[in-house]
C-alpha cells in the first residue's frame, strides 16, 4: 500500500509536454579553411540556425593557420544557406536570413595566439564579443571556439584593462565557453587569468597528442585522431555523407570531402541543440555534444602548462557500441548518440530541398509527470511518456534507460550486470523499484522517443529522481 501511495504521488494527472525553450545566444570563432572540417561544421551549424540567436561568426587563426583569417569562406557558406533559406523555413520557423548572418561576419587579427592579445590589439571579432555581452539581454553568450580563442582573450583583456573589478566579474559571469582543445596559447591564459569563467574543454595541444585524447574526437575520430572502437563509423564516413549531405542542394554541394575526420568542431554546438537531452548549464548531465565534469586536470605532456583551476573537462561514459561490445571512455559520451545526431542532420539536409510533406520532422517527447521526482527506497516509480506525438503522424518507439554517470547513485556497471531494471523499458509507460540507499541520491532516467519516419528521428526527456532511505 505504501508503494502504491508513493507511485500515485509521483504520477499525477497533468501532462508535462516539452516546454518551449528560450533561444541561446551564440558566437562562433572559427579557423575555417585550415582544413575541410570547419566548413563541414559551419554547414551543419546553419541547418540548426533557427535554434539560436547568432551574435557573430568570427574568422580567426589557430596553430594550423597562424597568419590568416578566412571570412570569405564563411560568406560563401552563408550565401549557399541563403539559397535554401526559404525551403528550410517551410519546415520550422525562426531561420535567420542570409543577410542577417552576412551582417554578423567578423574577423579576428591575422596573428597567432597571445601575440594578438594586448594594448591596441582589438579587432572586429573581439569587439563583437564585447558588444554581445554588453547588450541589454539577460541571457548568457555562448562562445564556441573551433580554432584559437585569442579573439575571446583580447575581449577579456580589454574589459579587464578598462573596467572595474566588479564590472569585469559581471562581464565574465555572462560568458559560456566551449573550446575544441587548445589551438593556440591563449586558452591556458584565459583559464588561469579568469578563474570564474564557465569553460568546457579537453585541454592540450595537437603537438602533444591532445586531439587523440579529446572528448570531441568522439564525433567521428574512430580511425584518425581518436582511434577508438564502438561507434558506427559507416554513418560518419564519406559514402554516407555523399548520399545524405553532399547530394542535397546548393548547401550540401558545398560540403567538402573529409580529409582527417568529419566535423571535429561540431560537438561544440551539438551540445546546445535543444532536443530534451542536455542542459547547457550542466555539462555533467551529458548530451549529443558529450559529457564533462568539473575538476582541475592534472598535468599531462599534451598540456602547454599546468592547469591552475577547475573547469569542465573530460569525463567517461560506459555504453554498448555498434559492435555489441561494452566501451568506456570520454569519446563514448559523444559517439553513443551518433545514430541520432546523424539522422537528425540528414533530415535537416532534406529540409533544404524537400517540401514539408516529403521530409521527416522530429517527434515531441513528453512526460505525464514532472521531470523531477522524489521516491523512497523500495517504492515503485511510475514513468509515462503519454502525450508524446509525431507531427507527421508516424508511429513512435520508446526507450527508457538509466543514465548512471550524471547522478550520484552508485550501482553496478552496465557491463557487469543490469544496473537498474526498468520494466516496460521499450513501452510508453514503464516503472522501476527505487534502489536501497543510505542517504539521498540522485538518478537520471532518459526517455528517448523515436519516430518511424525516414530517417528516424529521436527526441528526449530527462527525469531526475531523488531517492531517499
Amino acid at each position: 500500500m505504501k508503494s502504491l501511495l508513493v507511485a500515485l504521488c509521483l504520477f499525477g494527472a497533468m501532462t508535462f509536454a516539452a516546454e518551449p525553450m528560450q533561444k541561446l545566444r551564440v558566437i562562433v570563432l572559427t579557423d575555417i579553411e585550415n582544413e575541410p572540417d570547419d566548413t563541414q561544421s559551419m554547414i551543419r551549424f546553419l541547418t540548426y540556425a533557427n535554434q539560436w540567436d547568432i551574435e557573430a561568426l568570427v574568422a580567426t587563426t589557430s596553430v594550423h593557420q597562424k597568419k590568416r583569417v578566412a571570412a570569405e569562406k564563411i560568406r560563401e557558406v552563408v550565401e549557399a544557406y541563403g539559397k535554401v533559406h526559404a525551403n528550410l523555413s517551410l519546415h520550422e520557423p525562426g531561420y535567420p536570413t542570409a543577410r542577417f548572418l552576412l551582417d554578423r561576419i567578423r574577423e579576428g587579427r591575422a596573428d597567432f595566439g597571445m601575440s594578438a592579445v594586448g594594448d591596441n590589439m582589438d579587432s572586429p571579432g573581439s569587439e563583437a564579443i564585447i558588444q554581445a555581452v554588453d547588450r541589454d539581454d539577460p541571457r548568457p553568450v555562448w562562445v564556441l571556439v573551433w580554432g584559437g580563442p585569442n579573439c575571446l582573450a583580447q575581449a577579456l583583456y580589454k574589459v579587464r584593462a578598462t573596467r572595474s573589478p566588479e564590472a569585469l566579474d559581471r562581464f565574465v559571469s555572462r560568458l559560456r565557453v566551449y573550446t575544441i582543445s587548445d589551438q593556440d596559447d591563449s586558452g591556458p591564459w584565459i583559464r588561469k587569468t579568469f578563474p570564474a569563467l564557465f569553460y568546457i574543454a579537453s585541454p592540450g595541444i595537437h603537438a602533444g597528442g591532445a586531439y587523440h585524447r579529446a572528448t570531441w574526437s568522439g564525433i567521428s575520430g574512430d580511425h584518425f585522431h581518436g582511434r577508438f572502437a564502438g561507434g558506427d563509423f559507416a554513418i560518419v564516413d564519406n559514402p554516407w555523407l555523399d548520399a545524405h549531405v553532399r547530394a542535397k542542394g546548393p548547401l550540401g554541394a558545398l560540403y567538402p570531402v573529409t580529409k582527417f575526420l568529419m566535423e571535429g568542431d561540431t560537438p561544440s554546438f551539438l551540445y546546445l541543440i535543444r532536443n530534451g537531452l542536455g542542459e547547457p548549464e550542466h555539462p555533467d548531465w551529458g548530451s549529443w555534444g558529450g559529457r564533462y565534469e568539473f575538476y582541475t586536470p592534472r598535468m599531462q605532456k599534451w598540456l602547454q602548462e599546468p592547469e591552475t583551476r577547475p573547469f569542465w573537462a573530460d569525463a567517461d561514459d560506459e555504453a554498448l557500441g555498434a559492435d555489441r561490445a561494452w566501451h568506456t571512455g570520454n569519446k563514448v559520451t559523444i559517439w553513443r548518440w551518433r545514430s541520432a545526431y546523424q539522422n537528425d542532420f540528414a533530415a535537416r539536409m532534406d529540409w533544404t530541398v524537400q517540401p514539408k510533406d516529403k521530409a521527416n520532422h522530429p517527434p515531441v517527447a513528453a512526460l505525464k509527470h514532472a521531470s523531477r521526482l522524489d521516491a523512497k527506497s523500495g517504492a515503485r516509480v511510475q514513468l509515462s511518456a503519454e502525450g508524446s506525438r509525431d507531427p507527421d503522424g508516424n508511429a513512435l518507439s520508446y526507450s527508457w534507460f538509466y543514465y548512471g554517470e550524471p547522478g550520484t547513485l552508485a550501482l553496478a556497471t552496465a557491463r557487469t550486470g543490469a544496473p537498474l531494471t526498468i520494466e516496460g523499458a521499450d513501452q510508453r509507460d514503464a516503472w522501476f523499484v527505487a534502489p536501497a540507499v543510505k542517504k539521498p541520491e540522485t538518478m537520471h532516467i532518459i526517455l528517448g522517443v523515436t519516430d518511424h519516419g525516414t530517417p528516424r528521428l529521436t527526441r528526449y526527456q530527462r527525469v531526475i529522481i531523488t531517492v531517499y532511505p
